[in-house]
Parts: C-alpha cells; structure tokens; sequence
C-alpha cells in the first residue's frame, strides 16, 4: 500500500509539472487549473503515503535519503499551495512542480526499506530538528522559483518585449518582495534547525559541534542567505542581485541534502 500511494502521488506530480512547463508556452485558466488539480490530488496521496510510512514505522518518516527526499517535496508543495492562496501569483507552478517531480524522482529511486530507528535517532529532538529544517529549505525552494522568474521578466523587461509571457509573470516589484519574505522565513527556521541540531548532537555525543560535513555544509548555506539579508538591508541589494544570490543558496541547499549524502561520509548520512 505504501509503495502505491507512493507512485500515485510521483505520477500526479508528474502530470502537474508536464502540463506547468506546458502552461509556459500556451497558458489558459484550463492549464492553470490542471495544475493545481493534479497537484492537490497528488499532495493528498503522498500525504497519505507519508501516514502510512508514519504508522507503519511507528516515527516520523524521515529517517533515510528516500523518506527525506520524499518529506522535503511536500514542504515544497505545501508552500506552493500557500503562495497560490495568498498571491495568486500565475505561472509559479511551472517554476515548482518540475522540482518537485525531480526530487520525487529521485526519492524513487532510493532504497524504500522501513527499518528502526538507530539508538541515536530515537529522542524527541528528530521531529524538531528535521522538520525546522526541511520547511525552512523548501522555504529557500520557493525563493529559487520566485528568483528564476524574477530574472526571467527581468528579461523582458530589458528587452522591451511586453507581450505574452511578460504579461502573466507578475511585476519585479511583487517577485522581489516575496523572494524577500521567503528567505525571512526560511532563515530563522534554518537557524533553529542549526541550533536545535546542536542541542540534539551535545545531548547524544556530548559535545555541540563536530564538523561533520552536513554541519559544515549547514552552515555554509546559513552564511549564504545571512549575507543575502544583510545585503538587502545594509546595501540595497534587491531585484536582480538577491534573486541571483537566492539561486546559489538553493544551491547550497540541494548540496548540503544530496551531495553530502552521496559523496561525503559524516554521523548525519542517511543509509
């Protein structure tokens, strides 16, 4: 049952982010609403899928790289569906449905194996310090999104050409101010993650940092968007500057989740 959920909800964003990339190039209110349809319907099967993986696992399931992928994709889709409430914004779903689709894909692709939980794992800091962390990076997701489309009217806007995709993305003033707010929220539950990480880690080895390379690349990442915000509002660094820096830091972030992973060994490795 688990698995089915699970490849339902990959095929619906599947759909969501096809027809989004097709929304570019031929844009409707019909596209727009396929989007959010498939959207919605494959946020409530993963959601499904990640309560069974919940119940059956007896913890939050979050624990190896095919559960983080996996739980990282619905912070990015439950962010998703919030920006469309409360802006209304048009064309977002083309900007976050693919990467969605591709961190699904990759969770996919991943060992799917339920087992339990290391002695290390099991206290109540997992739930606080990975969930700070994943809603503050799918935080940074959308402040990638919102940055490419920045740079994308940008564009336009240069090259005076106003017709069509110009006129559906909306205005550098409104995607400068929400990449603003999205870094302000992902940035101090970033900071909580660090520091609620330190607790857990003096509380399991006795000591509050070790320089293991997700720590180091946690940190890096902070460095990023700390300079991002103090940029802003010591430089006047907005508009094109910040999108640019918001692009790097998902960067970062996507390092810090999959390259650390995969290429380096450290206590914070998922098997």
């Amino acid at each position: 049952m688990v698995t089915i959920l699970f490849e339902l909800a990959l095929t619906f964003y599947f759909a969501a982010a096809i027809v989004s990339v097709m929304e570019l190039f031929r844009g409707t209110k019909t596209t727009s609403r396929f989007v959010l349809t498939f959207a919605v319907i494959g946020f409530l099967i993963h959601t499904a899928n990640i309560i069974a993986r919940y119940v059956i696992a007896g913890h939050i399931p979050i624990t190896n790289l095919h559960e983080a992928s996996s739980f990282f994709s619905w912070c990015i889709v439950l962010l998703f569906f919030f920006l469309e409430y409360r802006y209304r914004l048009g064309l977002l779903g083309s900007f976050i449905m693919p990467v969605v689709f591709i961190l699904m894909l990759s969770s996919s692709m991943l060992p799917r194996k339920i087992e339990p939980l290391s002695p290390v794992l099991q206290s109540y800091w997992l739930g606080i310090h990975t969930v700070l962390a994943f809603l503050g990076d799918a935080a940074f997701a959308m402040a990638f999104g919102i940055g490419i489309m920045y740079l994308l009217q940008e564009h336009y806007v240069k090259s005076k050409r106003l017709g069509g995709l110009f006129q559906r993305l909306p205005s550098l003033q409104i995607l400068d101010e929400i990449n603003y707010k999205l870094i302000t929220l992902g940035f101090p539950l970033l900071t909580l993650a660090i520091i609620t990480g330190a607790l857990w880690a003096e509380s399991a080895w006795g000591s509050y940092w070790r320089w293991d390379p997700k720590e180091t690349w946690s940190l890096i990442t902070w460095f990023i968007y700390a300079l991002v915000l103090h940029a802003r509002l010591t430089a006047g660094w907005r508009g094109k500057r910040a999108a640019i820096l918001s692009i790097i830091g998902f960067a970062a972030v996507l390092f810090t989740f999959f390259g650390v992973n995969l290429l380096l060994k450290g206590l914070h490795a998922f098997k």
